[in-house]
């Protein structure tokens, strides 16, 4: 894992460059929208790594939320993490959470990559700038087209008060996966005060609200609670979880599920499943 010290030295160079550089890219135009012609044999897991408190992060929680009008119905799982580091800049992001910033260290310990914001991360295997279309929309296409053999289905989900009672089960699982369940926010809007965004009316999707990490150690089936303090109803909220490769950080399965009916099927991994 990264020193948090070092996310400040880095991430501070890093999005100054950046902030320039993804207000280029959303200039951009012609950028296909997503529309596949062919069925998806596997998913893409898309996670945001972003703050309230960086300039250069608006364009990417735009992107994301673009990406998302235009799922189809296609197993797209975006999961939007607001780390902490730039609540010393003035402005305390109310998602925000330092369990976020150690997700994002991990990755760069596995991808032997930089740490910034706005930091993509397709399938957990390829990182790149979070408001750079082009790169995220063919990650999201590769992603659908690769297939995989392992499946994860949540066969329960049932909300009660101030948590989530989770079943799951899983096949084909290798070595040294680890199960994540996050509970994940649709949509938010935030007037910011102060700070770099000052003045701004902000708006956010799939916001990851609690993180569950589960070492899965040969079991395939097993049952799990996630926190919900978020004070939002079911129609508010979903579950996303998906398998990650503890020694790569690969994802090789993911799902979601509703919380608006208590029991809940949900499966992907495999194609013509979701």
């Amino acid at each position: 894992m990264v020193p948090s010290i070092k996310i400040t030295v880095i991430a501070w160079g890093a999005v100054m460059a950046m902030c320039s550089f993804s207000f280029v890219l959303k200039d951009k135009t012609h950028v296909a929208p997503i529309h596949h012609s062919k069925a998806a044999k596997g998913f893409a897991v898309v996670e945001l790594f972003t703050s309230e408190g960086c300039s250069s992060c608006p364009p990417a929680d735009e992107l994301i939320a673009k990406v998302q009008r235009e799922n189809n119905d296609q197993p797209i799982y975006i999961l939007a993490y607001h780390v902490d580091y730039w609540n010393r800049l003035g402005w305390k992001d109310q998602f925000s959470s330092a369990a976020y910033s150690q997700r994002q260290n991990r990755y760069a310990s596995w991808l032997s990559a930089s740490v910034y914001t706005p930091q993509a991360v397709v399938n957990g295997t390829r990182e790149f700038v979070g408001s750079d279309e082009g790169t995220l929309r063919d990650a999201i296409d590769k992603g659908l087209q690769k297939a995989t053999s392992a499946e994860l289905t949540l066969t329960t989900v049932k909300p009660e008060p101030g948590v989530v009672n989770i079943h799951y089960h899983t096949t084909a699982v290798p070595a040294h996966t680890a199960l994540l369940i996050a509970l994940v926010q649709r949509n938010a809007v935030s007037k910011v005060l102060s700070g770099e965004n000052n003045g701004r009316t902000l708006s956010h999707v799939q916001i990851v609200r609690s993180l569950k990490n589960i070492n899965l150690n040969g079991k395939n089936e097993g049952s799990a609670t996630i926190a919900n303090t978020s004070g939002l109803n079911k129609q508010g909220l979903e579950i996303i979880a998906f398998l990650q490769n503890t020694d790569t950080g690969a994802i090789i399965a993911a799902t979601k599920a509703s919380l608006l009916n208590e029991t809940s099927m949900a499966k992907a991994g495999m194609p013509g499943t979701k």
